[in-house]
């Protein structure tokens, strides 16, 4: 297993490349998501150990982060935008993509790659798909923990009002901070957002302080917490009263989910 995922980490290294321009717009965001696609591979391999998984099995974790995204540079050089609701779902575009240009995915098991499909289909939809499959659900669970630590790393930049107006387009819809009614109302209440209606760069932050609901493991939201990534999103929002409650009720929350598992290790059941 370790010799096959050297040789995709070098055909997705060369795959990247070859989307290389010298148009600097689509460019930055070729070079984002090359980027993007290590430090998701990276926690991938780090969460998997964490949880104790079989050498096998870290590398199949490995192996979901490094394709998790592969659909974004061919999206993005046609459609110049990550948006999906705009162009078209990365994920699928994505099991497209491996099955027209990625030969090695023949040298894995029947099993092994219909646990990286799955994983990978899954690793952006508001829920994961039905699966009877424990190693599936499992895997797909980390790469949509591992995605979302790194997004937060990738957005923190811009959560302030001056620097949202100075992000590059794929990273915000408008420059608002305001939050349209309908996301505010779901902040309230505890409930994920639809990213497909997204409006204000307001609206794209609070998508993203939702994932914390949705996190999977304890690792993930200690990660999330130590970087003060919850806080920056927080502080980047207007103070309405819908959005000082949604803020309350996420406090409470992770105090007590952090109460709960202090002390105790994730685990899983194979």
């Amino acid at each position: 297993m370790e010799k096959l995922w050297q040789e995709m980490r070098q055909w997705m290294a060369k795959y990247a490349k070859s989307f290389y321009t010298d148009d600097e717009e689509v460019q930055l965001g070729i070079s984002l998501k090359e980027e993007h696609t290590g430090y998701v591979m990276r926690h991938c391999l780090d969460l998997a150990r964490h949880l104790k998984l079989s050498e096998h099995d870290v590398y199949l974790a490995g192996i979901i982060g490094l394709f998790h995204d592969v659909g974004r540079f061919r999206q993005y050089t046609i459609y110049k935008t990550f948006n999906d609701a705009r162009s078209e779902d990365h994920a699928d575009l994505g099991l497209k993509v491996l099955t027209e240009e990625m030969p090695l995915m023949e040298k894995l098991t029947a099993t092994d790659e219909a646990t990286v499909r799955f994983a990978i289909q899954n690793h952006n939809k508001m829920l994961i798909g039905e699966t009877a499959d424990k190693k599936q659900l499992l895997m797909a669970k980390i790469i949509r923990d591992a995605d979302k630590l790194d997004i937060y790393r990738v957005l923190a930049p811009y959560l302030r009002a001056d620097m949202a107006e100075k992000a590059p387009k794929f990273i915000h819809t408008s420059a608002s901070q305001e939050v349209s009614p309908d996301f505010a109302a779901d902040f309230m209440a505890g409930k994920q957002a639809d990213y497909h209606n997204i409006r204000t760069h307001g609206d794209r932050m609070i998508v993203r302080l939702m994932w914390v609901y949705d996190l999977n493991f304890a690792w993930t939201l200690e990660k999330v917490m130590e970087q003060g990534y919850v806080k920056m999103v927080m502080d980047s929002l207007p103070k309405t009263p819908e959005i000082e409650e949604g803020i309350k009720r996420m406090e409470n929350y992770i105090a007590e989910k952090r109460k709960r598992l202090n002390g105790e290790a994730d685990t899983i059941n194979l």
